[in-house]
């Protein structure tokens, strides 16, 4: 195609593996980076970045309902780190001057008791954790503006992982698997009730993006078997709530998650993100195999953009893009979130890349 296309044209086009002008794009980036490239001649922020490389995406809000609606007490701190109780009742140290995983140091929901007694109350008692009037302030530019926009929040497993830890979570999963499925329900229906209430004024957004880590650089936290049971239920009710909406439904999980392709296809997922290259995703195999069901979002491997390597990056750009274009359902972003190793001088040959390899 000679003509150019809106962002949500792109986009959508490109989520129903139609001809587009260019693969959309969009990129995630570490605070230390952009901070990094300021004191390297950026001028601006990551707004800034993004125009340059031609992000299509705009999020409208972040929603995650919490037990504790806003709460960050701080337990102890010292020069580096603080510990805080969050909104989901878990104690986290955090670093205080630089990102990195947090520390997650007790878990106040350890039982079922509490969970059905305390906090599934609370959940229930405080479920409008939105701002409609916020969402619609920021959707009417972005959308004037011919952007994507999407919603943006979580989802049930991560909701558990969240409110009880990986370890109480996994070994319910298999003792009390009823545990489970409720956390699931409940937090799925305060889910959609606040997408329900972004929804209330009127705007038409194209997509809800969902957040969720359900996978390591292995294999999945649970084996398909037990997803398929506990998890997918909720997941195939927030799709299907998407679609009968009119948007499309992309999902962010880190890890392998090879394992679990046909249920996302099953459920309706429209497009994955970000597949981690370090945990075996690459859509060069992927794309042959589920382009016609389903539409990927990054696999381009931030441990080559770090060693600023040009050729090394160009290769795995122009590789990863080919097999993208292939199917028409792809759109461009690094396989996480751009580190601070990464340099200005770059990113800017990245983009330029993007650009090169990126028209059809």
């Amino acid at each position: 195609m000679t003509t150019s296309l809106t962002s949500r044209e792109r986009v959508n086009r490109m989520m129903e593996r139609r001809d587009q002008d260019r693969v959309p794009r969009h990129e995630s980036f570490w605070p230390e980076t952009i901070t990094r490239w300021q004191g390297e001649g950026l001028d601006g922020g990551e707004d800034t970045v993004l125009e340059r490389l031609g992000s299509d995406l705009a999020s409208l809000c972040w929603c995650w309902p919490g037990i504790y609606p806003g709460a960050e007490q701080i337990v102890s701190e010292d020069a580096d780190t603080k510990v805080v109780r969050d909104s989901h009742g878990k104690l986290v140290r955090y670093w205080k001057n630089r990102s990195g995983t947090p520390e997650h140091l007790g878990f106040e929901c350890e039982t079922r008791e509490i969970w059905e007694k305390k906090f599934k109350p609370l959940l229930l008692e405080n479920w409008y954790q939105i701002d409609p009037a916020a969402i619609k302030a920021t959707y009417d530019p972005k959308h004037a503006a011919g952007k994507w926009t999407h919603l943006t929040s979580v989802e049930p497993f991560e909701e558990t992982r969240a409110v009880m830890g990986d370890e109480i979570t996994l070994i319910a999963m298999a003792e009390d698997p009823e545990w489970i499925r409720d956390v699931a329900v409940t937090f799925t229906d305060v889910l959609l009730r606040n997408l329900d209430a972004a929804l209330s004024t009127g705007i038409q957004p194209d997509g809800l993006w969902i957040y969720g880590d359900m996978a390591f650089k292995s294999a999945t936290m649970c084996s398909p078997a037990m997803y398929r049971e506990l998890i997918w239920p909720q997941h195939k009710r927030i799709v299907d709530w998407t679609h009968a909406h009119g948007m499309k439904f992309i999902y962010h999980t880190d890890g392998n998650v090879n394992g679990v392709l046909d249920l996302y296809t099953e459920a309706g997922f429209d497009c994955l993100q970000p597949l981690e290259t370090k945990a075996g995703m690459d859509i060069r195999e992927l794309c042959p195999r589920y382009g016609d069901r389903l539409a990927f979002f990054g696999n381009i491997d931030v441990m080559k953009m770090i060693t600023n390597d040009l050729g090394m990056i160009e290769e795995e750009i122009a590789s990863k893009l080919a097999a993208g274009k292939a199917t028409r359902g792809y759109m461009y972003h690094s396989d996480h979130s751009v580190p601070p190793q990464v340099s200005w001088k770059t990113y800017q040959e990245i983009i330029r890349m993007v650009e090169r390899h990126g028209n059809y």
